[in-house]
C-alpha cells in the first residue's frame, strides 16, 4: 500500500508499496483512499526531464528510472475532514483532546499511568490506545479510573506506524464523551508519521527518551515543530549517560521556541506534577473561554 507523507511547506510525496501497476483503489474499512495514476513526462533528451528534478535526488537504482509519478489529489483532504468532524465532536461534549506521541521506548506509557493515576477524582480521563499489535498497553492502562478504548492498526487498518483521524473516530465510538473532561491519545511508537497527521486533537505533546540523544529534534524537525509541549522523560537515567541536556534543549529551540518542556521521570515520578498541572490548566479552559465568551488559547 502507499504511504505518503506531509512536508513543513504544505506540500505532499507519496511512496508506493505492493501497489498494483497503473495505481488502484484500496477500501479500509468505511472509507476509501483513491491512488494516483502515472503518467508520462516529456523528455528533452536521453538523459533529462523538461522539469527540474534535481530536488528528487538520485532514483537510477528503481527500476522506473527518471520516470515520475504525480499525486493528482490532495491526499490529506479525507483525513482532515475527519479531523475536524471529531475536533467539533469533542468540542460538544466540552472535552479537550491530547495527541501523545514518542518514539518507540521512551516511557510514553508509563508517563501516562503515572498522569492517570495523578488525576483520579480530579479529571474524568478517556484513554485512546493506538498500537500497531497487543493490548499490552491498554491493559496497562486499567485500573486508574479511565475509560479505554483500543485501537490496532493492525485490525483492518493495514498496520499503519501512526494513527490517523478516520481510525481516531473509530476509536471515540468506544468512549462515552459525556462522561469525559479529557481525551488522550497515545499513538503509536513514531516520529515520523504521527506528526503528519492530523487526528482532531486541541493540542500535541510528545515524550522524549535521554536515551535518545541530543540530535533528534534536528533529525525529526516535523515532530518536534508540530507539538505544544516535550516531555523529556527518563532523567533518572542522566548520570549514567553522556546525554548533554543543555545541548537538546538549544536544539530544540532551533526547531520549536515556544514549545513548553517538561523533565520527568516515570520511574520516580519526578516531574509528572508539572505535567499534570499543564493538562488540567488545558481542561478548565472550555468553561473558562465559554464564560468570557472567548475561544481556546492554551498557555
Amino acid at each position: 500500500m502507499g504511504r505518503f507523507h506531509r512536508h513543513d511547506d504544505g506540500t505532499e510525496h507519496s511512496h508506493s508499496h505492493d501497489a498494483d501497476e497503473g495505481g488502484a483503489e484500496h477500501s479500509h474499512d468505511d472509507h476509501t483512499h483513491s491512488h494516483h495514476e502515472p503518467h508520462e513526462h516529456p523528455h528533452d533528451d536521453d538523459t533529462g526531464s523538461t522539469h527540474d528534478t534535481d530536488h528528487l535526488g538520485d532514483h537510477s537504482g528503481y527500476e522506473t528510472g527518471t520516470e515520475r509519478i504525480q499525486v493528482l489529489e490532495r491526499i490529506f483532504d479525507e483525513n482532515d475532514a475527519a479531523a475536524a468532524r471529531n475536533l467539533a465532536l469533542f468540542d460538544a461534549a466540552g472535552v479537550v483532546a491530547v495527541n501523545l506521541m514518542s518514539s518507540p521506548g521512551s516511557g510514553k506509557t508509563s508517563v501516562l499511568g503515572r498522569t492517570l493515576d495523578q488525576l483520579q477524582g480530579v479529571v474524568r480521563c478517556g484513554v485512546i490506545e493506538g498500537d500497531i499489535e497487543t493490548s499490552i498497553d491498554a491493559d496497562r492502562l486499567r485500573g486508574y479510573g479511565a475509560q479505554i478504548s483500543l485501537l490496532n492498526t493492525g485490525n483492518g487498518f493495514g498496520g499503519e506506524c501512526h494513527l490517523d483521524a478516520p481510525m481516531v473516530a473509530r476509536a471515540i465510538t468506544g468512549l462515552n464523551l459525556d462522561d469525559l473532561d479529557l481525551v488522550l491519545v497515545e499513538n503509536v511508537g513514531n516520529l515520523v508519521c504521527p506528526a503528519e497527521f492530523d487526528v482532531g486533537a486541541h493540542r500535541k505533546a510528545m515524550v522524549y527518551s535521554v536515551t535518545e540523544g541530543e540530535d533528534k529534534p534536528l533529525k525529526y524537525p516535523v515532530m518536534f515543530r508540530s507539538v505544544d509541549v516535550v516531555i523529556v522523560n527518563k532523567i533518572d537515567l542522566l548520570p549514567y549517560l553522556d546525554f548533554d541536556l543543555a545541548l537538546f534543549e538549544s536544539n530544540l529551540r532551533l526547531i520549536n521556541p515556544t514549545a513548553t518542556v517538561i523533565h520527568t521521570s516515570a520511574k520516580t515520578g519526578e516531574g509528572i506534577t508539572e505535567w499534570v498541572d499543564w493538562l488540567i490548566a488545558g481542561v478548565a479552559l472550555p468553561a473558562a473561554a465559554a464564560a468570557a465568551g472567548t475561544g481556546r488559547e492554551w498557555q
